[in-house]
């Protein structure tokens, strides 16, 4: 099964956190690569909470042009390369039931990383029946045309938008 849950809104990675939960709870083999988080430390970071069969990986650089990023654009975009080669690694493993990729929409609307290749990865999947989910803003509509679900996330209100700050356990 491909989920595509994309939007504005605050929400996307925690419901693929929740589906995650929910599939290692029923004995499943979860894995979550993330495409844009990385230096900073969120909640789902801590290992000594992750159920048995769930493992995250944080390949992205932090945010791209935006809030202070003075990393060079060749940087996020070999982060974002190394992350979905090593997607592809490990759904050649066999040792998944499902694999997330966490704010690879936004990779992609940043032109990180190859439609092509998130394309041939969800072809991939769905032939070794591996449940995908890809999070994050601005979905392609080519991702959506061939997704089983789709769900946006629509902001109505955010604290952010008051000029308050993320908090932790909330937003990271």
């Amino acid at each position: 099964m491909l989920i595509v849950i994309t939007g504005n809104g605050k929400g996307k990675t925690t419901s693929a956190l929740g589906q995650a939960f929910r599939s290692v709870g029923d004995g499943k083999r979860v894995l979550i690569f993330q495409f844009i988080k990385g230096p900073w430390k969120s909640g789902e970071d801590n290992k000594e909470i992750w159920p048995k069969g769930f493992e995250l990986r944080k390949g992205g650089l932090g945010f791209v042009g935006i809030l202070g990023d003075k990393l060079p654009r060749a940087e996020h975009e070999k982060a974002a390369e190394k992350t979905l080669d090593e997607a592809f690694s490990e759904l050649q493993s066999g040792r998944w039931n499902m694999i997330i990729l966490d704010e690879i929409n936004n990779a992609l609307a940043l032109n990180l990383i190859k439609l092509e290749k998130v394309l041939k990865f969800a072809e991939e999947c769905w032939a070794r029946k591996i449940d995908l989910i890809l999070t994050g803003r601005d979905a392609p509509k080519e991702l959506i045309e061939i997704a089983d679900t789709v769900s946006e996330v629509k902001e109505v209100k955010h604290l952010y938008n008051e000029g308050k700050k993320a908090r932790r356990g909330i937003e990271y």
